[in-house]
């Protein structure tokens, strides 16, 4: 008798209990944990497919991270490196340059001397 009025929801009417008017019409909810419970393991399914592919994601972006920063800190080293090298080239050209200029400096001095000895004569 409930199957005629059976809606898809689960909810079916059934007669009133004891000493109730029969006019009155009571509400069973009968639960579909069957269909429920495969949507959920099918939505679970999907949640863990896509927080695995997310773990991969992040293990590659991790690497590659890695892998960068391992790079950036060889380009460091060689640019230290570099700096070093070239501030070194520039101490010695430097002095050298200032020894240019005090072998220049002796060499006129002497270069006129011999020059104010030889015009006196």
């Amino acid at each position: 008798m409930a199957a005629p009025y059976r809606s898809s929801d689960g909810l079916s009417t059934r007669p009133a209990a004891y000493g109730s008017n029969s006019d009155e019409i009571q509400l069973r909810i009968e639960p579909d944990f069957d269909e429920d419970v495969m949507g959920l393991r099918n939505q679970v399914r999907r949640l863990r497919d896509v927080a695995q592919e997310i773990e991969s994601e992040a293990k590659y972006q991790n690497d590659f991270l890695n892998q960068l920063q391992m790079t950036l800190i060889k380009a460091q080293a060689g640019v230290k490196n570099n700096m070093r090298r070239l501030n070194k080239s520039i101490i010695w050209e430097g002095s050298s340059h200032v020894l240019h200029v005090v072998l220049f400096a002796l060499l006129l001095f002497f270069v006129v001397y011999l020059w104010s000895k030889f015009s006196r004569r």
